[in-house]
């Protein structure tokens, strides 16, 4: 195989693993702050709802700002090896 092939094959592959943190590591620290406070303070049980819809809506603007990023490398790459030509006939 082409190296630049395994290259962009390796490059999407960490693409989508941070695709995949970013959407459950919020999600993870909202259920476990919630956890420390109902172990803490004896909140109710019903604080694990507020925490995974929180914990929802931060992995979702996570998610959509990584995304945006990656578009704007690959717009910038796609700039970079734009050939010019001054002959538009």
């Amino acid at each position: 195989m082409d190296r630049k092939i395994i290259r962009e094959i390796l490059k999407n592959i960490t693409l989508v693993g941070q695709l995949g943190l970013s959407f459950i590591m919020p999600i993870l620290l909202c259920v476990g702050l919630c956890w420390f406070l109902t172990d803490r303070f004896g909140v109710g049980a019903w604080i694990y709802i507020l925490g995974f819809v929180f914990g929802l809506g931060a992995s979702f603007m996570t998610a959509y700002k990584f995304y945006m990023s990656v578009v704007a490398k690959e717009e910038k790459e796609a700039e970079k090896n734009k050939k010019v030509s001054f002959n538009k006939h």
